[in-house]
């Protein structure tokens, strides 16, 4: 069964057929989703969702682009949450500097926070980092430690990264992207990054992979990643699609 270790179905662009969406993923081979909060109201709805439906799990904080949000309070909100066995990390967090807003302090000052979260909650973490490596890194390396569980997902940095966030012992999430034509550093990093550190993710409702490139993303074309993964590592799409659903399953600590 596939593992969807990123999605984000409480998004808007699910609202006119959520329900039978998600109702049709057992019957197509999905065996288990991890919907990632970004703000708080991203958050609240993930977690009405994951009470309703099994193979559904919450990553719980707050993205960047809303890092402006995140006070004492609200923290205290997150921590609450772990109390449900459901939640099963702490993401996304991180750092995103293609906008200028919010600022950059106040988005690491958010990152900081939220990675001393996870390790007092002892989950893992879910790392969103667009042209912020060489911060995301030192932040990483500063504030959480070598070997704590985290997951780059969407990654979209050179091989050279992927070296330095294996060597800090994370899981590298691989999504719709490295089936682009024009793909070729995300191909060469999956080249590259071994299969048992590899999570299959869509990030759904965005970055839907070739055919589909264009239309709403869902977990239902994760087996068009997991074939591209597969031609790039020379193995079966069955094998990629089995390896990564231990690997995520490990890291999220799911049964």
């Amino acid at each position: 069964m596939i593992f969807d270790s990123h999605a984000h179905y409480d998004d808007e662009a699910f609202d006119a057929d959520r329900e039978a969406l998600l109702d049709s993923f057992p019957a197509n081979g999905i065996g288990c989703v991890v919907n990632a909060g970004a703000s708080f109201a991203s958050n609240k709805k993930t977690m009405e969702l994951i009470s309703r439906y099994p193979f559904l799990y919450a990553a719980v904080g707050i993205h960047p682009e809303h890092a402006d949000a995140l006070d004492d309070k609200g923290l205290e909100w997150l921590r609450e949450q772990f109390s449900n066995p459901k939640v099963v990390a702490v993401g996304e967090i991180g750092l995103d500097y293609y906008w200028d807003e919010p600022a950059r302090e106040i988005q690491k000052k958010a990152f900081i926070s939220q990675l001393a979260l996870a390790r007092e909650v002892k989950r893992p973490v879910v790392i969103h980092s667009r042209d912020a490596c060489l911060d995301t890194l030192d932040i990483m390396r500063e504030e959480y430690g070598k070997g704590e569980p985290a997951v780059i997902h969407c990654f979209s940095y050179s091989r050279e990264a992927a070296r330095d966030f294996l060597n800090l012992g994370c899981m590298i999430g691989i999504g719709g992207v490295v089936t682009f034509k024009n793909a070729r550093k995300a191909k060469e990093a999956v080249e590259y990054i071994p299969i048992d550190r590899i999570l299959l993710e869509t990030d759904c409702p965005y970055l839907t992979p070739e055919p589909n490139r264009g239309k709403r993303n869902s977990s239902l074309n994760l087996p068009y990643v997991a074939k591209q993964i597969a031609k790039l590592k020379g193995m079966t799409a069955e094998e990629v699609v089995e390896i990564t659903d231990l690997n995520a399953r490990k890291f999220y600590g799911i049964n």
